[in-house]
């Protein structure tokens, strides 16, 4: 079974709990995007500035298609040959049962956790900048923001095993490099946090190195370094392009509020894999 059909079984399979196709065209897909061709802003110290909403990574008007079918939401190395990702055997192990057994149906973001770095939700996010400090927040998922620190702080020792990680960032010419260290849970065996939504693993040796790029107006460049030594044979890397949104605006988004009386979201007890080949019309007979 190619990647595209198993693309959406994974979409009905976590339809409503990992995103909503309703939710990502109210999100304002299909608006107008900002001119080719119009000059980087810069901050008034004459640093880039990379302020402003945008669309999630790929899934703008006019971007190219993936190798794979895919965002980078549900592979992130969507324009890569599967055999280029460098994985530990049980890693590809760990991979195939997650998305071609069980069409990943334990993504924990299903289950409303984080999605954590450097995964990417497919909604709009929106970056704030200032001379210390950058926030990512993002609209999908638990509406979970990350810090850049800028103000030239070490990393804290005491982040350890978080989704999102300690970042901090340093400027080389007009290029951002982001440092987050303190990522991944355990040996990544476990379902805590994924890659991305076809379930790529990730360790608690995971290491992420960004350098982010902004060469016109309306779009930005996050080349991302994959360093796991307990999931990967060497590191790895990743180019993800995003379009500014002009007059676009994050909206709010709530994961868990379908609660029981037990206060358990009443989604996750329905994330259970659908045949192969099984697609929308099948399931509504």
């Amino acid at each position: 079974m190619n990647r595209a059909a198993i693309y959406s079984v994974l979409v009905i399979t976590a339809a409503g709990a990992v995103f909503s196709i309703a939710a990502w065209a109210q999100s304002g897909a299909g608006r107008a995007m900002a001119p080719k061709g119009q000059p980087t802003p810069r901050t008034e110290a004459g640093k880039v500035d990379f302020s402003g909403v945008y669309s999630p990574p790929g899934r703008a008007p006019g971007d190219p298609p993936s190798k794979s079918g895919e965002g980078y939401s549900h592979n992130i190395a969507r324009d890569m040959d599967p055999d280029d990702v460098p994985m530990q055997p049980w890693a590809k192990a760990l991979f195939h049962k997650r998305f071609v057994e069980d069409v990943s149906k334990d993504d924990p973001e299903g289950f409303c956790l984080p999605m954590g770095t450097p995964r990417m939700a497919p909604y709009p996010w929106k970056i704030v900048q200032t001379d210390k400090l950058m926030l990512m927040l993002y609209e999908g998922n638990v509406h979970g923001y990350r810090q850049i620190f800028l103000d030239g702080r070490p990393h804290d020792p005491t982040v350890k095993e978080t989704y999102w990680g300690d970042s901090i960032g340093h400027w080389e010419g007009d290029t951002l490099v982001i440092d987050t260290v303190g990522l991944g849970f355990g040996d990544g065996r476990n379902n805590h946090s994924w890659l991305d939504a076809d379930g790529h693993p990730r360790t608690n040796r995971l290491h992420i190195t960004e350098r982010l790029t902004r060469p016109e107006l309306g779009r930005i460049i996050d080349e991302i370094t994959i360093d796991d030594p307990g999931a990967y044979t060497r590191p790895w890397k990743v180019v993800e392009k995003s379009a500014l949104a002009p007059n676009w605006e994050i909206q709010e988004t709530v994961c868990n509020e379908n609660q029981d009386e037990n206060g358990q979201n009443q989604d996750a007890r329905h994330l259970t894999a659908l045949p192969h080949g099984i697609g929308l019309e099948d399931q509504k007979k």
